[in-house]
């Protein structure tokens, strides 16, 4: 899971980032509207953490580009600012929720989980594919009812593919989506070759069918025929 942290605050952004990074979600920071929408135009996220009061102007404005864009992000929220027209207007621009400051990290992390299970798996903490079993919570994976041994990158990949089941990722995408915005620093993307290749092995030698699709020249896609 990846997500932007948009805050001006850098303590507080940087506690949610250490929290969440023990927890195996993955975060970048935008202090600005502007490193906010360069790094949106770009980069893909599960979900988007908001705080309204930017040092180059209001959140909603974020809020709005996104809109317009069409981008699908889930977004959470997070402002001292309280007020009823405050939750309204920012829920008629597409906020998913809002979280009043200050906060329980536990509880941002649980609503952020909650939040990506709605958009991409209906809200289940257990995704079923045929004879594909994955515990969200608990970040295990069966295979007709067998637990394989996979690591916590293989099953972030696993989620990324299901979640756009039939779309067809490409290295890059799958790339950034498993190392954020450090993908760009790498001279090749032959680590997602690599983790691919060991999660259908995996999956294959545990009896499961090869969901797993490469489209040549564009990158990858689950897909189930």
């Amino acid at each position: 899971m990846k997500i932007l942290i948009i805050e001006d605050e850098q303590v507080l952004a940087e506690s949610i980032k250490s929290y969440f990074k023990a927890n195996d979600v993955l975060c970048e920071i935008a202090h600005t509207i502007e490193q906010s929408l360069d790094k949106i135009g770009i980069y893909e996220y599960d979900c988007i953490l908001l705080d309204l009061m930017l040092p180059d102007g209001n959140g909603f404005d974020i809020l709005s580009e996104l809109k317009k864009q069409g981008k699908t992000e889930g977004v959470i929220i997070i402002s001292a600012k309280e007020t009823l027209e405050t939750r309204i207007e920012g829920f008629n621009l597409g906020a998913d929720d809002y979280l009043t400051k200050p906060f329980h990290l536990s509880e941002l992390l649980v609503r952020i989980q909650a939040l990506v299970r709605r958009k991409n798996f209906k809200g289940n903490n257990s995704i079923e594919f045929n004879e594909l079993e994955i515990d969200v919570l608990a970040k295990s994976v069966s295979v007709k009812g067998k637990k394989i041994d996979v690591t916590k990158k293989e099953i972030d990949l696993l989620l990324y593919l299901i979640g756009n089941k039939n779309r067809v990722l490409s290295k890059s995408a799958i790339a950034e989506h498993l190392s954020g915005d450090m993908a760009d620093m790498l001279d090749n993307h032959d680590f997602v070759y690599a983790h691919i290749k060991n999660l259908k092995k995996k999956l294959s030698e545990a009896g499961c069918d090869d969901y797993i699709k490469t489209v040549y020249g564009l990158g990858y896609k689950w897909q189930n025929d």
